[in-house]
């Protein structure tokens, strides 16, 4: 007999907290130490029986020597970068959280909302008519990023509406432009 209160909450074999009323059945049947697989985990079990999975690699996971790259370009910022961060840095876009120089798979791109997966790039000059910048955005849509590109001399001269142009597309309003492709979403058909 347990001298709980009626009501107050239990714990299981593990002595991890259940809600009040529920007795831990259903966790002695599978006591673990480890937490249940994710439903991502589930869905990838249903494939077609003797179909093999595909498993693919966490794009997110850390890469020292990325990790150590990102670093440097965080220190040595060009100018753009600087004043378009002191707008979105801290959760000061709509409260939208942004991060720099972020390591996703081979790239690292220049300001990423993962909330949104958004990613946003600063392109120079350099970047004009550039099959690598192509493949690296055709790389993130495969991985379900939409990429927003704007050039240099656009936030140094209106970034108003960089800002602006940004917020839309992290609230869903702003859509592919085949005139001016800047954003490349993964749901777009091109």
């Amino acid at each position: 007999m347990s001298n709980l209160a009626p009501g107050a909450p239990s714990s299981d074999p593990s002595g991890h907290l259940l809600p009040a009323g529920e007795k831990g059945s259903e966790a002695t049947a599978a006591c673990s130490p480890f937490s249940p697989r994710g439903e991502g985990a589930r869905r990838a079990d249903e494939g077609a029986p003797g179909a093999t999975k595909i498993i693919r690699p966490d794009i997110r996971k850390h890469r020292p020597a990325k990790t150590t790259q990102a670093r440097q370009l965080r220190q040595n910022e060009t100018e753009e970068e600087y004043h378009l961060w002191s707008d979105l840095r801290a959760r000061r876009l709509d409260g939208y959280k942004f991060a720099r120089q972020v390591p996703l798979g081979p790239f690292i791109v220049d300001f990423l909302c993962r909330e949104a997966r958004l990613v946003v790039e600063i392109d120079g000059f350099q970047h004009a008519e550039s099959a690598a910048d192509q493949s690296r955005t055709v790389w993130l849509n495969n991985n379900g990023y939409s990429v927003l590109r704007f050039w240099n001399h656009e936030i140094s001269r209106e970034r108003r509406s960089v800002l602006e142009t940004i917020l839309a597309a992290l609230q869903g309003r702003i859509e592919f432009n085949a005139e001016r492709p800047s954003f490349y979403s993964p749901a777009e058909k091109r």
